[in-house]
């Protein structure tokens, strides 16, 4: 008689990135990473996340989740801690791990059991108190696009506990979304505020407008139900940020993006923390620190050929503005670069826009600034 198959056990990333693949991709675009993580502690990956670096600890003992011991539900779980980890690390990266489908409807709706899915949001919750230092360089007064993120994620499981009808775990979520909302919105005014913080305004403009696009993305994978739907048009409302989102778009600064392809290629910039990108367009200090980069000529030819693909970005042409301040780096940078890279360089528009002075381009934007307010403020 024949022996029956036994089907292997299917593991509840199987149809998604694998954890192992998702290691490696942090490690590949942030392995400054690598030496602060520590030991591998024991236990769930869902449990470990409940301090300021719980996302390190969380990243050194990811192999916790391929134990022999855990059922589908907690590999679940656990799955989920692990790409919020990975995502709070890498998303201010040059090449974040590409998880904001899993963490804002794709795992969320792998369960329809409230008691698995519950502790999936108080990890979300709790992800608001992961610190941002040596990940992140484009916080802007307590405020950066992190928040964003995490509210999405949350907006993911706020959505599903409404349509499975746990109303107080949905209640919670709100209530945290309402609180951040309240709280960016707050450091906005008061930066519009302040006489001089003009640069500073515009940065929050631009978190605040791309945070606003996260939480709308979180609610797309919502389930149209009668208690999704007023929620949802209840938060779009609420967290519209109309102010924060007309000045994004009338000052120039949607022009700059934040994915910024162009660098990606350029590995030199992902080994230490202090070439991580700051907030376009306000990249003269940043130039001036890759300008002393082994590989600067690679960040120059990246940045000249970022400058041809992106229409009406000026982050670029600072940074190179920045490169040339330092002393001799640009034409050392300049000389290493491929000829048809250093015939673009001397492309007279090209010349004309990195010639502009640093204070004359920032007082520049400080007048667009304060001119969005002018038109804006009293329509809202």
């Amino acid at each position: 008689m024949s022996t029956p198959l036994i089907k292997p056990r299917r593991d509840a990333w199987d149809q998604w990135i694998g954890p192992s693949t998702l290691i490696s991709q942090v490690h590949n675009t942030a392995p400054f990473l690598k030496p602060r993580m520590g030991a591998a502690e024991p236990g769930r990956l869902i449990e470990l996340g409940d301090t300021p670096d719980g996302f390190q600890r969380i990243l050194a003992s990811w192999e916790n989740i391929l134990g022999p011991g855990l059922s589908p539900e907690e590999q679940l779980q656990d799955y989920f801690a692990l790409c919020l980890a990975c995502h709070h690390a890498t998303v201010a990266t040059f090449v974040p791990t590409d998880v904001d489908t899993k963490i804002r409807g794709i795992v969320w709706r792998e369960s329809r059991d409230p008691e698995v899915l519950r502790p999936m949001l108080r990890f979300a919750l709790g992800s608001r108190a992961w610190t941002e230092n040596g990940i992140s360089a484009r916080g802007v007064r307590g405020v950066s696009g992190h928040n964003g993120e995490q509210w999405s994620a949350i907006a993911g499981g706020l959505g599903r506990m409404l349509e499975l009808g746990d109303t107080v775990s949905a209640e919670e979520a709100q209530a945290a979304i309402e609180t951040e909302i309240d709280r960016e919105q707050a450091v906005f005014d008061e930066a519009a505020g302040e006489t001089g913080a003009e640069l500073d305004l515009l940065r929050l403009a631009m978190t605040l407008a791309h945070n606003h696009g996260d939480l709308t993305q979180g609610m797309g994978y919502w389930k149209h139900t009668p208690l999704t739907t007023p929620m949802m048009e209840h938060l779009s409302e609420r967290g519209r940020f109309t102010l924060a989102v007309r000045m994004y778009q009338q000052t120039g600064l949607s022009a700059e993006g934040h994915r910024h392809y162009p660098l990606r290629p350029v590995k030199a910039l992902r080994h230490s923390p202090a070439t991580l990108l700051p907030l376009s367009p306000f990249l003269d200090d940043w130039g001036s620190v890759v300008a002393h980069l082994e590989e600067s000529h690679e960040v120059l030819a990246a940045l000249v050929g970022g400058c041809q693909k992106l229409e009406g970005q000026q982050g670029y042409y600072r940074a190179i503005a920045g490169i040339r301040a330092a002393s001799g780096a640009f034409d050392r940078a300049a000389a290493r670069m491929p000829s048809a890279t250093q015939r673009l360089l001397r492309d007279s528009e090209l010349r004309k826009l990195i010639d502009v002075p640093r204070m004359s381009f920032e007082s520049m934007m400080r007048k667009r600034a304060r001119a969005a307010l002018a038109m804006f403020r009293g329509k809202i």
